[in-house]
């Protein structure tokens, strides 16, 4: 593929960003090679500055669900955006939003908007300690719920993939009292409930791991959670900031029936632009500012465009038939992967929850983040690299899970299937 226009432009990026970017992931530093340089997206795809056309399975790091540039969002965002881009005062989109989200996650009495999956992992942390009068608080290898200081340890995202074992710049003091636990492994929660139970304000974990791959909870470990944190009187957190409306479409709440006590929401709420949101148990929220002493505040939090583009893409995604075909499409993705690799004779462990998918080069289960600290990440960037080549843009990390949208079905998804051959025939065994 042409890249010659990308590279110009990447080069004239790093003399104004840190590595040409504003993400670190979208550097391409795990994979190698340098980024494309995106001109617009259209349904499935992406078109660069040099002519490529590429299917997308990121869509933004999930949230367009419905596929790029979808009319009626641009249309809602467009109608919006002649009336005013930013009001810093109550609206009513804001509510109309607001009830959509709650009629598909009922375990949200009251929410807030904020503007990121950072501010909402913030803010939840503040008002778990704010609830309980308690300070520590316990996460999982590998889970990433946004860069704020004390939420860095051990975490995933673009952590894990560009292999930093620490953040700098987080002095050591700021994380004494986050404790980091193995996900899927309840004995590792429940010694440090057993050492330190009466000071641990919260667990927040990701259900459905996103952020060092696709990790799926086994089965218990999710209610085993519910269990411990009710018996010690500690909050849990669901990160649902990639899982919301995705793995189902009231979330992994609602896929495995299990009701933590606050939720992070993010990403399919903005329809492709900015936002956060958490919310949960009504006496809980109740303690935030201005009802309570739990002070949390954002000049552009439940800006009008979010909103109604949020509130767009969720009632085209909830239409009876969108979300089940969507999932029948990255069920079919995740089948062809299996198939070409045994066909080639590679080790491959892929699977999916709703519209998002995951795939390690490994001969054994992924489970954990200690175990995908085991798998082929070289093989994993042979096959990126050769799929970019052929049309085909996957996560550019071996530890990013990959999103599927409504507008995949069709041509897009046997484009894939077609090029998933020659990709793993790249991959040396």
């Amino acid at each position: 593929m042409k890249n010659h226009e990308s590279s110009k432009i990447f080069a004239k990026a790093k003399g104004y960003f840190p590595g040409g970017v504003n993400s670190p992931v979208r550097a391409f530093r795990s994979v190698g090679g340098e980024p494309f340089i995106v001109k617009y997206g259209h349904g499935p795809y992406l078109f660069d500055v040099d002519g490529n056309r590429y299917v997308d399975y990121i869509n933004s790091w999930g949230p367009l669900v419905l596929g790029h540039a979808h009319p009626a969002v641009v249309e809602a965002i467009a109608t919006q955006a002649a009336r005013g881009t930013s009001f810093g005062a109550c609206h009513e989109l804001e509510s109309e939003l607001a009830e959509v989200v709650r009629g598909l996650f009922p375990s949200l009495e009251l929410m807030r908007f904020v503007n990121s999956g950072t501010e909402a992992g913030m803010s939840v942390i503040r008002l778990a300690r704010g609830f309980t009068n308690r300070k520590k608080l316990v996460k999982f290898e590998g889970c990433y719920h946004g860069h704020a200081d004390v939420l860095l340890a051990k975490a995933g995202s673009g952590v894990l993939t560009l292999g930093l074992p620490e953040c700098a710049g987080v002095p050591a003091q700021v994380v004494t009292d986050t404790l980091v636990a193995e996900y899927n492994n309840l004995e590792s929660v429940q010694k440090l409930f057993d050492q330190c139970g009466d000071d641990i304000a919260a667990v927040i974990v990701e259900p459905v791991v996103g952020n060092c791959g696709l990790l799926v909870p086994t089965p218990g470990f999710l209610e085993g959670l519910r269990e411990i944190t009710q018996r010690y009187g500690s909050l849990l957190i669901f990160d649902e900031v990639m899982t919301g409306f995705r793995v189902a479409l009231g979330g992994a709440q609602a896929l495995y029936n299990v009701t933590p006590d606050l939720t992070m929401l993010g990403k399919v709420i903005g329809g492709g632009v900015p936002v956060g949101a958490f919310g949960g148990r009504r006496e809980i929220m109740e303690l935030l500012a201005p009802l309570g002493p739990v002070y949390q505040a954002g000049t552009l939090s439940g800006n009008p465009l979010a909103m109604v583009a949020g509130m767009t893409t969720l009632r085209e995604w909830s239409k009876p038939g969108v979300f089940e075909a969507a999932q029948k499409t990255t069920q079919s993705l995740v089948a062809g992967l299996k198939g070409c690799a045994t066909e080639a004779g590679l080790p491959l462990v892929a699977e999916s929850v709703g519209t998002m998918f995951g795939f390690f080069f490994s001969d054994h289960p992924v489970r954990s983040y200690r175990d995908t600290l085991t798998t082929r990440k070289e093989q994993f960037n042979s096959f990126f690299h050769a799929m970019l080549g052929d049309g085909v843009y996957f996560a550019p990390s071996a530890f990013e899970a990959g999103f599927v949208s409504a507008a995949h079905a069709g041509e897009a998804l046997e484009f894939t299937l077609n090029a998933l051959p020659a990709g793993f025939s790249s991959v040396r065994v």
